[in-house]
């Protein structure tokens, strides 16, 4: 019996992983699970950066668009409903590639997550209280102190995962980043990770870039379509709350605009510290996808014998 194969395209924001995850899903006749937190929410377009109409039609996703913003939706979920669906996948397939640049979605999938024992609901309103009365900037500092790992990783200008794992924090006595299962669960396939990224200068450019695009493109309008929902976990998060602080005349659009642009640069910088934790994932630029190739084939080469 061959070995099945997990290829992973991991890697910064807009550094170019859906197109490489596209190539490589069509030579490889397979089809892509995706690991962005993001995407998976039906509303959202435009500022999560959902590959294309064409894109999807080109190959096979699963994971995108297929919950709603009011859906509650964790990494343990994740983790059991992809496991469920790749188990499916590998009846017919010896390759499955899972793509994207939530860390925590595919460390979820490698090595099990476990769960997170029941916190006392004070604890959270009491850190809503303190997010109230002295801003985000506050329990991002507090979370530094109590676990500065979970920090550096963590997209901190979502206010609902700080508070999450502040309240973890709080609640138990341990570090947030603590519950990530050490000892690895076993799998029935092998994984071949792939980092993608390119010099900080073209990666600050790309992400200028695709701001730009998307506010040409709607992402405004968007924004405004998804204002009443804006206390949602989903849209705590970078592009949607710079843009629902304009809309509530916190600031120009000009400033919005530039805020998303920096918040994004600092989730990418947060992105790569995660993944180059990982000493195993093997690093490439977009524009290596006959080396990304080979590299997979010998991976691989029980299937391709």
């Amino acid at each position: 019996m061959n070995s099945k194969f997990l290829i992973i395209v991991a890697g910064p924001t807009a550094v170019g992983k859906t197109t490489i995850a596209i190539q490589l899903a069509k030579y490889l006749n397979t089809e892509i699970i995706s690991a962005d937190s993001r995407q998976l929410f039906k509303e959202l377009n435009i500022g999560v950066a959902r590959p294309s109409e064409e894109e999807l039609k080109e190959v096979k996703h699963h994971f995108i668009a297929n919950k709603s913003i009011g859906d509650y939706f964790s990494a343990g979920e994740y983790e059991r409903e992809v496991i469920a669906l790749m188990d499916e996948l590998y009846k017919t397939k010896d390759i499955v590639m899972l793509c994207g640049g939530t860390g925590f979605y595919i460390n979820a999938i490698l090595n099990g997550f476990d769960e997170i024992p029941q916190i006392d609901e004070k604890i959270r309103q009491e850190l809503n209280h303190q997010l109230e009365k002295s801003g985000i900037e506050s329990l991002q500092q507090k979370l530094k102190e109590l676990d500065e790992e979970t920090y550096k990783e963590m997209d901190i200008h979502n206010t609902q995962r700080v508070v999450r794992a502040l309240e973890v924090c709080l609640g138990t006595g341990q570090k947030f980043s603590s519950f990530k299962r050490i000892k690895e669960v076993q799998r029935n396939f092998v994984s071949v990770k792939i980092g993608l990224n390119v010099s900080k200068e073209q990666l600050h450019h790309n992400i200028n870039t695709r701001v730009d695009e998307m506010m040409r493109t709607g992402f405004l309008e968007e924004a405004k379509s998804v204002y009443d929902f804006r206390s949602h976990n989903a849209l705590q998060t970078v592009g949607y709350k710079e843009l629902f602080d304009y809309i509530d005349g916190k600031t120009t659009l000009l400033e919005a605009v530039e805020l998303i642009k920096l918040h994004t640069r600092q989730y990418a910088k947060r992105q790569l510290t995660f993944f180059n934790k990982h000493k195993d994932y093997s690093w490439f630029e977009p524009k290596q996808i006959k080396l990304i190739t080979d590299f997979v084939e010998v991976q691989t080469k029980d299937v391709f014998q």
